[in-house]
């Protein structure tokens, strides 16, 4: 049966064409009692055990009184939350099966021959996979309210409660959301099991925080997480629909990992200019040319990532200005910073902290480059978000001091001239690029570069990344560090040290 690929941007018709296949995936998950049943018992049995275990908890730690009765009044929202997040933990079962459990069975082809775009045939499974489970999970605190009221007569309050059904709603959206993704980019059951490990520990440490959170009762930071849930799910949900291309679900045969022709085509990337990376003609150019990457390949990259490097720039301006506003609410006490009586010795004694590099060449070149390294691996697992705050870090700081030598009494423009332009005017702009083009690799597993899939993406950005790291990046990092450990120092003396 020939495979039907309808693409483009759907209509305003688009949600009830996805609902069809909704009901339809509905239909047959109820039709199955593997399913049912396991959710029948978690969501009736579990909240019985949970309100059995928080009276026993609760007698036992109210027999000490105090503090303790603290303790007892916040396991009730604590066990709230965990009664409603086990029945959605069921939900990666069903999500982990949306396409490669029907391509197992058989019965993905006519699926995929239907007459609707991926992105409605994508979100209609997605919505089945997670109305089910949503829906236990809301029967289970509804149980669990019951028994509660029943026993002790305890209710939350409304905004508590809001709180805790949307907090479950987005972790189950970020979960099924998740799972689909993994389902349409496996071809067997067992791999799309084994990549759900990427999805249940990040949620199960998330869970951790949260129950810390609830018996400290800071609530308000529960808000937060919702709203960074929900961009997660966003993001995720973009990733899947961008990335969902029936042909290629029935085309795969076996997950293979190539490492010779994954390095194939990384160095094919790397070696051609920009602009003809992606193309696999023979007259293309594939080969190393030094003067070719300074004169042409890192001006054009720098000017087609203007994107990312603005974002960056706009982040780190708001990071400045949120280290400044943090001095004027904590200012150090007067005669903290003594700069107009610096002793010459002070770049010569400063002591030796373990998490600090040595203060050389060096040192500073060395830990530039590994926090530069780092932003773009951990960009990888978090879409570029942790790269961005690892260079949030020190201009909140800058933003910080400068604001804090101004309430003190001294000239901030000359602060920031003396200790940080000599060298931050080479530090920076490596930096902000080094950032820039490691939060296009987190966003390259979202939004693949056009003509390309997800691998390749990744590859054809990763290869983008090397040339800016490799032959930009780092030689300006050097010559920072260089002003930075014998220049710096000799102004910052020359201005404040009184000789």
């Amino acid at each position: 049966m020939a495979v039907v690929s309808v693409r483009g941007t759907p209509n305003r018709n688009s949600l009830s064409t996805a609902l069809i296949i909704t009901r339809r995936e509905l239909r047959d998950s109820l039709r199955d009692w593997r399913i049912i049943i396991p959710i029948l018992i978690l969501t009736l049995i579990f909240p019985f055990l949970m309100d059995f275990t928080a009276t026993a908890a609760r007698n036992f730690v109210l027999r000490f009184g105090g503090a303790n009765a603290i303790i007892a009044e916040r396991l009730n929202p604590f066990l709230l939350m965990i009664v409603g997040f086990f029945p959605i933990s069921f939900s990666l079962v069903i999500a982990l099966e949306t396409f490669v459990g029907e391509k197992e069975r058989n019965s993905l082809e006519p699926l995929l021959s239907m007459p609707i775009s991926d992105g409605e045939l994508y979100l209609g499974k997605m919505l089945a996979a997670l109305l089910l489970p949503l829906s236990a999970s809301y029967l289970g605190i509804t149980v669990y309210l019951a028994g509660l009221y029943l026993t002790i007569g305890w209710l939350p309050e409304l905004s508590l409660l809001s709180q805790l059904v949307l907090l479950t709603t987005v972790e189950a959206l970020v979960m099924v959301s998740g799972a689909v993704v993994v389902s349409s980019q496996t071809t067997s059951v067992r791999a799309a099991n084994l990549l759900a490990s990427f999805i249940i520990i990040p949620m199960a440490l998330l869970v951790q925080a949260e129950s810390v959170l609830m018996f400290w009762g800071r609530y308000n930071v529960i808000w937060w997480i919702i709203v960074g849930l929900v961009v997660v799910d966003l993001i995720l949900v973009r990733m899947g629909v961008r990335t969902f291309n029936r042909e290629e679900i029935l085309a795969k045969e076996m997950d293979e990992l190539n490492l010779k022709t994954i390095w194939r085509d990384f160095w094919g990337y790397f070696l051609r200019p920009p602009e003809l990376a992606i193309q696999r003609s023979q007259g293309a150019p594939a080969r190393f040319d030094l003067l070719r990457l300074y004169t042409h390949d890192i001006p054009v990259l720098i000017k087609t990532h203007w994107l990312p490097l603005a974002v960056v720039l706009v982040t780190l301006t708001g990071a400045s200005i949120f280290g400044g506003y943090y001095a004027t609410l904590y200012p150090l006490p007067a005669g903290t910073l003594q700069l107009d009586t610096l002793p010459t010795d002070a770049f010569e004694s400063l002591p030796n902290v373990d998490f600090l590099p040595h203060f050389s060449t060096v040192g500073i070149f060395l830990n530039n480059v590994r926090a530069v390294s780092l932003g773009a691996l951990l960009g990888i697992f978090s879409f570029g978000a942790l790269a961005l705050i690892l260079l949030m870090i020190p201009l909140a700081l800058v933003g910080f001091f400068a604001v804090e030598v101004s309430i003190l009494g001294y000239s901030p423009w000359v602060f920031l001239a003396a200790f940080i332009l000599p060298h931050g005017i080479i530090e920076m702009p490596a930096a902000i690029l080094g950032t820039a083009f490691a939060l296009r690799i987190g966003a390259a597993l979202v939004s693949p570069p056009a003509g390309t899939d997800v691998g390749q993406g990744f590859l054809l950005v990763l290869a983008d990344f090397c040339k800016i790291f490799f032959f930009l990046v780092i030689p300006l990092l050097f010559v920072a560090a260089f002003v930075e450990a014998n220049l710096t120092p000799q102004i910052v003396l020359a201005l404040y040290s009184g000789r």
